[in-house]
């Protein structure tokens, strides 16, 4: 195993190094999560896809589900791909690069109007933007566990890692709105810009804390307050919101918003620590660390997670008969101010991306002997073997739908709800409060099955570095 580090993998980062490699989650969300947040909105009110809102949600609904049944057959090919290969400039930062350029490209079109409404345009662009993030998403989150072995390391890194990807998320979905605003030449929608940047917020308050916090309350523990956190905040937003309209209470929606995204961000932010604990788990009982194999696993039950939660907003606004209202102006329509801000905002994630890739190096990988006899099969075969694997699987697909769900429907919620007949509100209600507080419920029954502690993590790490030395 290459590893060429005095402490054995056991090494400890500078901060910079810490925050080039957040940079690249950053990068990632300012362009993802701006497809996340606001690509179905794009479709139903500005792109009408099929020419009618609700015909646009659904036709949109099934096309996320398809493309991400595409990524189940896709992420496996990457994960094979990025474990057996070790490109030039690193074997997992490479792809910072090789695929940065082309996300950037693909992301740009699928907020182009040029071939309007075409469904075929619209399957191209996001088909290809999905394939692109995975051929860098993969390999990055490999990364995570290829830089050291140190447990207190990886929540450090970790912690900034989704400190920088709240700011991202704090960009978009704050940022968006008022930037497509200010291009459109519209007033400046303050309110919606809040409630939605209130989803991000909390992290730069929380994150920092998550080391502490474990240490103070144990793993466990700290999944089990904060994912209950989430669903009071769920319930608070749903009661508020049937009290009046929505802009007639706004100070309690935002206190509702805040309690419930400092649930989310934390006990989501987190979970990212634990896939380096299933990959030294798989390296202990098998002797080898497949962390592409793995992180294409980890993208397959995100995926997964999110092509559930990326139908049913589609599919609920469109049973529920979803109007783009006129007088519903809170998001301006102008086709060319969303072309301009998804620019803006793709530009800026890849200069990130090459800046991650000049602050991080891989220190704790597989050489090629070690490497040469891996095939897709490995990814189904380390599935089964790894239990802790399955429990983050769950947990994953769980998380990431509640957090789709909820995401996508963000902007229908704060974009003048009354407007909206009676059923198409309660629809929007339930996408942003009743369905992800049902699925953090089953998500925190998930997380109670799983079993590796940090006390066993460090010894499993130990008994790895002693056998490479033998």
């Amino acid at each position: 195993m290459q590893d060429n580090n005095q402490q054995n993998g056991f090494y400890r980062l500078s901060w910079l190094q810490r925050i080039g490699f957040g940079a690249g989650d950053l990068a990632q969300n300012l362009i993802y999560q701006t497809i996340c947040m606001y690509l179905l909105f794009f479709y139903t009110d500005v792109y009408v896809l099929g020419g009618d809102a609700a015909k646009a949600a659904g036709l949109a609904g099934t096309m996320f589900l398809i493309v991400r049944i595409v990524d189940v057959l896709w992420d496996p090919l990457v994960g094979t791909f990025v474990d057996k290969h070790h490109p030039v400039w690193g074997k997992y930062r490479s792809y910072l690069v090789m695929g940065g350029v082309p996300l950037t490209l693909l992301a740009i079109l699928c907020f182009w109007d040029g071939f309007k409404p075409s469904i075929i345009y619209a399957y191209i662009t996001y088909v290809g933007m999905s394939m692109l993030y995975t051929l860098i998403n993969v390999p990055y989150g490999a990364l995570n566990s290829s830089l050291t072995r140190d447990t207190d390391e990886i929540t450090v890194l970790t912690s900034t890692r989704m400190f920088m990807a709240n700011v991202g998320g704090l960009c978009v979905s704050a940022g968006v709105p008022i930037l497509v605003a200010v291009l459109a030449g519209g007033s400046l929608p303050l309110e919606m810009a809040f409630f939605m940047g209130l989803g991000s917020l909390p992290s730069f308050i929380f994150m920092p804390l998550v080391p502490a916090i474990k240490r103070k309350v144990g793993k466990k523990n700290m999944f089990y307050i904060f994912l209950s956190v989430a669903i009071v905040g769920m319930a608070l937003l749903y009661i508020i919101s049937r009290m009046g309209t929505v802009k007639e209470h706004i100070v309690l929606v935002y206190i509702a918003q805040f309690i419930k995204s400092t649930g989310v961000i934390v006990a989501t932010g987190y979970m990212w620590a634990l896939i380096p604990e299933v990959i030294s788990y798989g390296e202990w009982k098998t002797g080898r660390r497949i962390s592409g194999i793995v992180n294409a696993l980890t993208g397959i039950f995100f995926k997964a997670g999110m092509a559930l939660g990326g139908v049913i907003p589609g599919w609920v606004l469109a049973m529920t008969h979803y109007q783009a209202v006129e007088e519903a102006c809170t998001l301006p329509k102008d086709s060319r101010a969303w072309f301009l801000t998804m620019l803006i905002f793709a530009l800026v994630g890849l200069a990130l991306l090459i800046f991650c890739f000049t602050q991080t190096k891989e220190r704790v990988v597989m050489d090629d002997s070690e490497t040469k006899n891996v095939k897709v099969s490995d990814l189904w075969t380390e599935f089964m073997r790894n239990r802790p694997l399955r429990i983050i699987a769950l947990f994953f697909i769980t998380a990431f739908a509640m957090m789709s769900v909820g995401n996508a429907a963000g902007a229908y919620f704060m974009n003048d709800l009354e407007l909206q007949n009676p059923l198409a509100q309660e629809g929007i209600r339930w996408l942003v409060c009743v369905i992800p507080a049902a699925l953090l419920i089953l998500a925190m029954f998930i997380i109670s099955r799983y079993e590796l502690s940090d006390e066993v993590i460090d010894k499993i790490n130990r008994e790895i570095e002693e056998k490479a030395k033998a």
